[in-house]
């Protein structure tokens, strides 16, 4: 079987994985490339030099420097200013929208996103509009605005070395400016004036008490004499009664302690605040002789209690709402596979998925990505504990303005660093790698922060990849495909072929990761200039911009997979605005791209 036979074959296998998400995006990508070195394809040698790529250092670089300007407060001090706009939806969508598009050019877009989510949310739950009017455009909006700088989104990386590696020039830090910020100015006018329009409004989680009807489902049981429980801690009550019923208080005499932090033995009397469903109620009541309401023969208490049951304030138990994100490692396993409460401290408290609430026994949960969830657990470490298993926090969070002195600092460092690379003192891998390495030295980000900012799968995913598309380009595959297109345009000018390599682009970025759409498509592209005997850099920025395009489906981007459990879409709400938005995106590319790298 000839070599491009077999890539096709590897790679057809390997996009069809991608699709069904079984399997994490990383472990398909490192599979493809183990089983082209069985195959040959891939000499065994060279398996993994694509984790030395300078495109795997200086994506890994940008989402440490991303971090550090995160934690210095810089972007908090953005995001500040923009929760003064006002209840008018047009200027919120532009602020907003705006806002996550220039911060996108100079830092990851997912963390852009990450930064100004929680601001989208609180604004939509202040002035008690739909989030699914904002979340949407500001997931696209920071696709938009990574398509405006060399380290706005791994695609623009991966299409400026991919051309340093044919012999010349790699693309500098603003050769992307030019076409990218035509399009992403003229992609964010179209979202503010029309686009919005088309976005369906759902439900999603304007406020804690429309996704999670907290105050519906909190009961108090009390611990009558002789009970089951009593003597019993929690954890012996959750083993008793097999399920992990959230706990968020236990009441005794005047005193209340949070359900996470009480280890003590249950007594007569107690009362504890339970987030149950009348199946749980009942589960509590045979298993552990636990009574609902206060002493049967005080009336008066229990009119009390019904009235604190409506209006209770869960102030002091640190609930969090926050969303799961694609790389998180909580995804399709269970809370007592991860074991939230001894291991992180967590309780779980409820999950929303699709805007609405599941109803099914916590334990039976298998995490998926966009999942909103509903945690307890101690407010100082809370924080720690969400980013370690990948959750983005959603809930009201308090902007903090860090540090002067860090933002300072933070912002030095990464200007010399764009320095070096505008005037070639040196490549962007070295410039970057260099910055994000002198901002943990200085104590920008600490040391444990710096490696937590590393999205791992991204970079097994570059890393695997790499060596994968190269493959593609060795066995003739690509120079297969650039012939059948040529064949089919021969009779139309070149930009028919730059249109159907930017559809063909957009449409495998929406299935699989972008930045694997851009490793696949750049050889195609290549190939196709030499065919047409025209210039290679209007065929690179064509797939540059047409990777970064992933606004048809949830899947196409971590950016639309962390607005979707939040924002309450559903899988095919991405098209309402994605699907004119790529042709308008299109319209405009084209015709810029050969205004600015003329054929």
């Amino acid at each position: 079987m000839a070599d491009s036979t077999l890539v096709f074959t590897l790679l057809g296998l390997t996009l069809a994985a991608f699709v069904w998400g079984r399997f994490r995006y990383d472990l398909v990508a490192l599979a493809a490339l183990l089983t082209a070195v069985l195959l040959g394809l891939v000499p065994a040698e060279e398996a993994f030099l694509g984790f030395g790529h300078p495109a795997v250092i200086t994506v890994a670089a940008v989402l440490v420097l991303s971090r550090g300007f995160e934690r210095s407060g810089l972007v908090d001090l953005i995001a500040e200013q923009a929760l003064k706009v006002g209840d008018r939806l047009l200027l919120q969508l532009l602020v907003l929208t705006g806002t996550v598009l220039v911060l996108s050019g100079v830092m990851n877009n997912v963390g852009a996103l990450a930064l100004m989510l929680p601001v989208a949310i609180r604004m939509a739950r202040e002035h008690g509009s739909p989030p699914s009017l904002l979340l949407m455009p500001l997931a696209f909006g920071s696709l938009l605005g990574g398509l405006t700088t060399l380290i706005g989104t791994p695609p623009n990386i991966i299409i400026s070395s991919y051309r340093g590696s044919l012999g010349g020039d790699s693309f500098g830090m603003f050769s992307f400016f030019p076409v990218g910020s035509v399009v992403a100015l003229c992609g964010l006018a179209f979202i503010v004036l029309l686009g919005w329009r088309l976005v369906p409004k759902r439900a999603g989680s304007a406020s804690t008490e429309a996704m999670f009807d907290t105050a519906h489902y909190l009961v108090e049981l009390r611990v009558p004499e002789k009970a089951k429980a009593e003597g019993w801690t929690l954890h012996d009550l959750r083993e008793a009664i097999d399920e992990t019923i959230p706990i968020l208080a236990v009441v005794r005499g005047e005193r209340r302690h949070a359900g996470h932090t009480f280890h003590g033995a249950l007594h007569e009397g107690d009362i504890l605040l339970v987030e149950a469903g009348p199946d749980e109620m009942k589960l509590l009541e045979d298993k552990a002789g636990l009574e609902v309401g206060p002493e049967p023969d005080d009336e008066s208490a229990q009119e009390d209690s019904s009235e604190e049951a409506e209006t209770f304030d869960t102030e002091g138990l640190h609930l969090v709402e926050a969303v799961v994100r694609n790389d998180s490692m909580m995804i399709n396993r269970t809370v007592a596979q991860l074991r939230l409460h001894n291991q992180y401290g967590l309780h779980l408290v409820a999950v929303a998925r699709d805007g609405g609430r599941l109803n099914q026994r916590l334990r039976d949960i298998r995490f998926r990505p966009g999942d909103v969830l509903l945690l307890q657990g101690s407010e100082s470490e809370l924080a720690e504990s969400l980013v370690t298993l990948g959750c983005l926090p959603l809930a009201k969070r308090d902007l903090s303005l860090g540090q002067p002195r860090l933002l300072l600092v933070s912002v030095g460092i990464f200007t010399v660093a764009i320095l070096a690379m505008v005037l070639d003192l040196l490549p962007s891998s070295v410039a970057l790698a260099g910055a994000a390495l002198v901002s943990l030295l200085v104590g920008v980000l600490p040391l444990r922060e710096g490696y937590q900012a590393i999205d791992g799968p991204v970079i097994v995913l570059l890393g695997a990849m790499i060596p994968v598309g190269q493959a593609l380009e060795t066995s003739g595959g690509a120079a297969l495909i650039a012939e059948a297109m040529l064949a089919l345009g021969s009779d139309w000018p070149v930009v028919v072929t730059l249109a159907g390599l930017f559809l063909l682009s957009t449409l495998l970025s929406n299935v699989v990761n972008n930045a694997a759409a851009a490793l696949l498509m750049a050889p195609i592209a290549a190939s196709l200039a030499k065919g047409f005997d025209a210039s290679l850099d209007p065929f690179l920025m064509v797939v540059a911009v047409s990777a970064s395009c992933a606004f048809l489906t949830p899947i196409g981007h971590q950016s639309n997979t962390l607005v979707m459990g939040p924002g309450g879409y559903r899988f095919g709400d991405y098209w309402w605005l994605g699907l004119p938005l790529s042709l308008v995106v299109m319209a405009v590319t084209i015709p810029m791209v050969l205004l600015v790298w003329p054929l």
